[in-house]
């Protein structure tokens, strides 16, 4: 199937491709289909595609996921990898919100079981756990040199002092701790922003949800997971605030200076970067690194609190709860991953840098890095929706390892700004039509709830069905919300 519309050429029904043209490197792949690529008419997500695909070293494609949207220099949504001789790391590829990511906490109870007790129940997650801008713990007053080792160590340094479990550490993306983290390359002012936000939500898009499995899809991989119809289950979806925020903002000014240093062409001064060996970026990625431990180790406080809250809100011990982790990913992140590359009719294994800004790592079943329970089922992919529709457990699949570098998408992908939202949502109240679908929302101010109001956003159930019908990710679960705290 070919249909071309200037230098977009649609290959199937689930992709197009942006013919390598101009100053391009490679060909730009856009996961999408007919209905969402009208959506992107709207916003230069395209053209961020294809001066991604600019970059020295870049290898395969630039790609985006079906959730594409603007972003800073990268599209929200873009998959990018770069040769360690060639190529480069750039922090408009990770974005702001360092390792913002998803963790899915599975229990022993059904809907039937909780139904009439979920306003309690969010009525005190929204008292354990801070939400909202500058959110910060009044009990976790960390210094200086106990943050450095939550920067070294991430979620292992909060099982170490008492939240969590050992095999809470097992269900982690890298086990909850990227090792090349150095808290060295982190400013005084990342510290400082920090320090008490650990263990807060944050602002904007951010939530702890309680739902329940609504659909099974594939019922095999579903037990591989240990979930089942009417199970209830907690998403966590936060990162690393303020100093992943900060981290980003300080580096961003370094890697202008070190593209001009270096003689790199940006079609975009945000794609500002620096060879991956250069010291610039062994700086950014360890900077990174450091601030992706940050987030592991707020999303395992968090999953501690939320414990706590259900034991007493519930009346009951862990052991009956059986609250456990099905997985923790990160959507915003840098890696150097092996990877095989074909050339020509011949395939290669390289290490890469894998830039996913918006997206979701989707590893097939063979791959050794997954939980020894997983190596037969694939990676666990948790794509958020919005607070008023459904959530999807997905599984990682071979054809992502071989087109995508493992990847898919991360969620539903905004349609609105959040000032078309505002203005949009005049005269409504976003918070009796959540009650009125049977969801429970406390947010830290009105303003959050309309602008992540789920017009918003793309309908998720369209987003997964392109990535499942594209065979980089396959649909296993439902998940639909019954209520949420909000930044």
């Amino acid at each position: 199937m070919e249909e071309k519309r200037g230098h977009l050429k649609k290959l199937d029904d689930n992709r197009y491709m942006i013919v390598k043209h101009d100053m391009m490197n490679v060909d730009g792949i856009i996961y999408v289909n007919d209905e969402l690529l009208h959506v992107l008419g709207t916003d230069e997500s395209i053209k961020q595609v294809e001066n991604v695909a600019c970059l020295p070293g870049i290898v395969g494609a630039s790609m985006a996921m079906p959730d594409i949207h603007w972003g800073y220099g990268f599209p929200i949504g873009g998959v990018a990898a770069f040769d360690l001789d060639e190529g480069v790391v750039s922090p408009g590829g990770v974005g702001y919100d360092i390792n913002c990511g998803v963790r899915l906490l599975k229990t022993n109870l059904r809907i039937n079981e909780i139904r009439e007790k979920v306003k309690d129940i969010i009525d005190r997650l929204y008292i354990n756990i801070p939400s909202g801008v500058g959110s910060h713990r009044k009990d976790l007053k960390l210094t200086r040199d106990e943050l450095k080792k939550v920067l070294k160590k991430g979620a292992r340094w909060a099982v170490e002092n008492g939240f969590g479990t050992q095999e809470d550490l097992e269900y982690i993306e890298d086990r909850g701790e990227i090792r090349d983290a150095d808290p060295d390359f982190v400013s005084e002012k990342a510290y400082e922003r920090g320090r008490d936000q650990l263990g807060t939500v944050g602002s904007g898009n951010h939530f702890v949800e309680i739902g329940f499995i609504k659909e099974i899809y594939d019922k095999d991989v579903a037990e591989g997971f240990g979930i089942f119809k009417d199970q209830v289950t907690i998403m966590i979806h936060t990162g690393s605030r303020g100093l992943g925020y900060q981290i980003c903002d300080d580096y961003i000014k370094e890697m202008i200076k070190a593209s001009e240093r270096y003689g790199i062409y940006l079609p975009d001064r945000q794609l500002c970067c620096a060879p991956i060996k250069s010291p610039e970026g062994r700086r950014y990625l360890s900077a990174m690194a450091a601030a992706a431990n940050y987030a592991f180790a707020n999303r395992q406080l968090i999953t501690h609190w939320v414990r706590e809250t259900l034991e007493h809100t519930l009346k009951t011990g862990a052991k009956n709860l059986g609250l456990s982790l099905v997985y923790d990913v990160c959507h915003n992140i840098a890696k150097i991953e092996r990877h095989t590359i074909k050339e020509g009719k011949k395939e290669k294994e390289i290490d890469v840098c894998v830039h996913r800004k918006g997206a979701t790592r989707s590893f097939s079943w063979e791959q050794d890095v997954l939980p020894e329970d997983y190596r037969q089922v694939g990676q666990p992919v948790l794509i958020p929706g919005d607070m008023g529709r459904a959530s999807y457990i997905m599984c990682g699949t071979k054809k992502a390892m071989e087109e995508t570098f493992g990847s898919t998408c991360h969620g539903a992908g905004r349609v609105m700004s959040r000032n078309q939202a505002i203005k949009a949502s005049k005269g409504r109240s976003i918070a009796k039509e959540m009650e009125d679908k049977g969801i429970i929302v406390r947010a830290a101010s009105k303003s959050t709830l309309v602008e992540e109001m789920p017009d918003a956003y793309k309908d998720v159930s369209k987003v997964v069905q392109v990535v499942h019908n594209a065979g980089i990710s396959k649909l296993v679960a439902k998940i639909v919300p019954l209520g949420c705290i909000k930044g």
